[in-house]
């Protein structure tokens, strides 16, 4: 059963998990990049803290994949926890899914198939989310200063370049585009940490019409432990 959610409905999740995974799966040219985000606080007050950002190497098999992020969720801080996993289940991610389902991992699975429309679907355990919600809690938590990453994390400045090359557009037809994902320009961990981020709250925010940018929002790498 598909289930349809305007703008301003509730889509009531399970209850926010303390850790959340965002799994962004690459192919022949694109990295795939790995988000793990802490929890701190509740509701609109939480603060999310980059624990781990990491980019496999290209060509990595996507059994390897799943074998790695297994063995992180063994970690003692992670294994008592409810962790939620998020993958992009879009093209070729639905096999990966597949392959994560059979793995019984220690974690709640949760496939993201990513759109270009304006309403959040639900079909099974896989939520159809547009570009524009998963855009806009990056760019909330950012306005916000609810994104910690500590400047010694591996990757981090990686993420710092790809938040300042990704930038959202309104066409004159009115349609999202965004500016870096899927168009050469690597926007792995951006991906990562928004679905990382989206699945760590009840909702997504909602972008409105007009155009931003990451480059002029005043993000700063901080001091934050970092690590599990």
């Amino acid at each position: 059963m598909i289930y349809n959610y305007g703008y301003n409905d509730e889509i009531h999740f399970h209850p926010a998990p303390k850790y959340t995974f965002g799994l962004d799966l690459g192919q022949v040219k694109d990295y795939t990049a790995l988000c793990i985000l802490e929890r701190h606080g509740e509701g609109d007050t939480a603060i999310y803290h980059a624990r781990h950002l990491q980019r496999f190497a290209l060509g990595t098999p996507y059994p390897a994949i799943v074998v790695s992020v297994a063995e992180m969720l063994k970690q003692p801080s992670l294994s008592k926890e409810k962790v939620r996993l998020a993958i992009d289940e879009t093209g070729v991610g639905a096999p990966v899914v597949d392959l994560f389902r059979q793995a019984r991992l220690q974690a709640v699975l949760y496939p993201i198939h990513i759109t270009g429309g304006a309403s959040v679907n639900q079909d099974g355990d896989v939520e159809y989310v547009p570009k524009r919600n998963l855009v806009s809690v990056v760019q909330v938590a950012l306005q916000t200063d609810k994104l910690k990453v500590a400047s010694a994390l591996p990757e981090a400045q990686t993420l710092v370049r790809e938040l300042q090359n990704f930038q959202v557009k309104i066409t004159d037809a009115a349609n999202d585009t965004y500016g870096a994902w899927r168009e050469g320009t690597h926007d792995d961990l951006v991906l990562a940490v928004a679905m990382a981020l989206y699945a760590g709250k009840k909702r997504g925010a909602v972008v409105e019409h007009g155009s931003m940018s990451f480059r002029d929002d005043g993000f700063t790498l901080t001091d934050a432990p970092q690590g599990l």
